[in-house]
């Protein structure tokens, strides 16, 4: 009888982890930002149909980085879950923080006891309501959930972007000087041409639900 071949849990952890970084490094990036009536996103895709970014209720943004299948499964799940409390118990207790739990639960089952883990970085949003403030979780491939304020950058050069954009005197500005802000550091750290946006925003003149996607003659207008 042969005994199994053993791998230290250190190391099986550490191989995982590397393995989904290198995934999720090689991904296109998305930023969140608050601008001066609610919560811009913007990414680089060149796809004009399998988005990124997408609305999961009233209030509330979901986008993801990495494998496109894998995000696409929590996006779809989050929805039904949001749905599910919506109904069952009233439309406000369905938030960020809810959902951000129950992707970090997700994602740190599957790193801990699954084969492969999930190649995805994931951002939920929502629309602050009543002097609430907003809120941007950030959601990374083993489970680890963190709670951003003000700018939110997953995926490919993350780190660079949101050094450049929160700055020390951050304030928001209006959508258009917001788009072309972060146009503007997306070329800064990519040091290349841009294949495509896509962009939405959580926005705060809407009463009810707020999420709208803007079409690329929006964002080119900002960016002229």
């Amino acid at each position: 009888m042969s005994l199994p071949f053993y791998v230290p849990p250190e190391q099986l952890v550490k191989d995982r982890a590397e393995f989904a970084r290198k995934g999720i490094a090689r991904g296109r990036s998305i930023v969140a930002i608050e601008y001066d009536q609610g919560i811009l996103i913007l990414a680089e895709n060149p796809s004009d149909t399998l988005h990124k970014i997408s609305e999961i209720y009233d209030r509330v943004a979901f986008a993801g980085v990495g494998k496109f299948n894998e995000f696409e499964s929590l996006r779809v799940a989050g929805t039904r879950n949001a749905d599910l409390r919506g109904y069952l118990y009233s439309r406000s207790d369905v938030n960020a923080k809810t959902l951000a739990n129950a992707f970090s639960q997700t994602l740190g089952n599957i790193f801990t006891h699954e084969v492969k883990p999930f190649e995805v970085e994931i951002l939920v949003a929502e629309l602050g309501i009543n002097d609430v403030p907003n809120h941007l979780y950030r959601v990374t491939y083993d489970g680890t959930l963190s709670d951003e304020r003000s700018v939110c950058a997953i995926g490919g050069q993350s780190e660079a972007l949101d050094e450049l954009l929160r700055g020390a005197s951050f304030t928001p500005k209006p959508l258009e000087t917001t788009i072309r802000r972060v146009a503007e550091v997306f070329g800064q750290v990519l040091d290349r041409d841009i294949d495509g946006w896509e962009a939405a925003v959580l926005d705060g003149t809407e009463s009810r639900r707020t999420f709208r996607r803007l079409s690329d003659a929006d964002v080119a207008a900002a960016l002229s």
